[in-house]
């Protein structure tokens, strides 16, 4: 896949990376809708939620549970949105999936 966000892993493209781990990498949004609007995106090349499959599910949960440690980091203690964009009638730009943390 060579999607921006490949790009991104590959440190082909440059981003305030504010966490990585064998497994994700969040990153702060170019274009930020809320004052913390972080992507969290998997290493593992999934194009999106359709294509997600039951060998994922610990991927995803790790996802979902890193969530909320980002939030707390980032002074979001008293609450945050997230947003999982899916396929072109859903809004998904990047065909590589990911998640959006916001919150003022």
């Amino acid at each position: 896949m060579s999607t921006i966000f490949a790009k991104i892993i590959r440190r082909e493209v440059p981003a305030d990376i504010v966490y990585e781990d064998d497994r994700v990498l969040v990153f702060k949004d170019i274009n930020p809708r809320a004052r913390v609007h972080l992507l969290i995106i998997p290493k593992k090349e999934i194009a999106s939620m359709f294509e997600v499959k039951p060998e994922d599910k610990d991927l995803i949960a790790h996802m979902m549970l890193l969530l909320p440690q980002l939030a707390k980091a980032h002074g979001l203690e008293k609450g945050f949105k997230t947003q999982i964009n899916t396929g072109e009638a859903g809004g998904q730009e990047v065909y590589h999936l990911h998640i959006h943390l916001l919150g003022n």
